[in-house]
């Protein structure tokens, strides 16, 4: 029969307290409530846990041994506790998030650095990858947070708008469309363009914007990666569209340019998924704050510092 813990917790207070009016006193409840509970949890047990024949209560050996793993177990029930307040309290635990490619690498590092300054104790795991990969991660617990660029259907997750992003066309500086801006749309069909991988957020926007517009593109390349279609587009190999946000670096130092395409402006909203009927952790919900003050700082023109992003391992 398994222990009834209310019986034995009543049971280790009269032992902790040495008899029942001083455990009757801690616990506010009357002797003879008590009384009744142990011996309740004696017959249950059948074993005699105290020996009342004495003017003092004294315990049997079965007491000793009851009581011992009582201790044990109210201890690590204390542990319990103690995590759990700590976790509450974002004093320890671990943050998992799984981001697309470019909101991993060009606009969560900021966040994540506000995150870490405020707890820093709080590990913090993140994985990049594509929209596709990122929703999979998701849906096999192995993030407790998503952020994507791309657009998502499923009717286990829930879609939370986090931020806009715009997307531009890029070319080296030289780049002979550079000086006939604004360029014709028809022209972009002439060139070399630089994709991700199918299943990027980044690809799957841009070629239904494009589409919109009348634009199929023919003459691809694909190239892994954000990082390496800039580099790419910089040596002259040919044209990209992606994230203002990750051209900005290039575009300030002028290895880039972006082409102005007559009637096409290319936005998106990046997004946070959640899995519905799942309860987020402490440190969820503190990212998710951060997140929404990243958001209207974007919005007011503002934007976290490079100092935001420090310290994060």
């Amino acid at each position: 029969m398994a222990i009834n813990l209310h019986h034995l917790r009543l049971f280790a207070a009269v032992v902790d307290e040495g008899g029942f009016t001083r455990a009757a006193a801690r616990l506010n409840l009357s002797q003879p409530a008590i009384s009744k509970s142990l011996t309740e949890l004696e017959r249950q047990l059948h074993v005699n846990l105290l020996d009342r024949s004495g003017r003092t209560v004294r315990l049997t050996e079965a007491g000793r041994t009851l009581h011992a793993r009582a201790r044990e177990l109210f201890g690590v029930e204390r542990v319990a506790e103690q995590e759990l307040r700590e976790l509450r309290g974002l004093k320890r635990g671990v943050l998992r998030i799984g981001a697309s490619t470019t909101i991993a690498t060009y606009l969560l590092p900021a966040v994540l650095g506000r995150f870490h300054r405020r707890h820093p104790r709080v590990r913090i795991r993140t994985a990049s990858a594509n929209t596709r990969a990122v929703l999979r991660m998701l849906l096999e617990s192995r993030v407790d947070l998503a952020l994507v660029e791309g657009p998502v259907s499923d009717p286990r997750v829930e879609i939370i708008p986090w931020r806009d992003d715009e997307l531009v066309v890029i070319a080296p500086p030289g780049h002979r469309l550079v000086s006939e801006q604004p360029v014709q749309p028809s022209r972009l069909e002439q060139e070399l363009f630089l994709v991700r991988e199918p299943g990027s957020g980044t690809r799957t926007v841009s070629v239904r914007a494009l589409a919109k517009h009348g634009i199929h593109l023919t003459d691809t390349m694909r190239v892994g990666g954000t990082e390496a279609i800039k580099q790419a587009v910089a040596a002259g190999l040919g044209l990209a569209i992606v994230s203002r946000a990750a051209a900005a670096d290039q575009l300030a130092l002028g290895k880039l340019a972006i082409l102005s395409v007559e009637g096409l402006e290319i936005r998106r909203t990046l997004t946070q998924l959640r899995m519905r009927g799942r309860v987020s952790s402490a440190v969820s919900l503190e990212l998710e704050r951060l997140l929404a003050e990243s958001a209207l700082e974007s919005e007011s023109g503002g934007g976290y510092s490079s100092a935001d992003a420090s310290g994060v391992g």
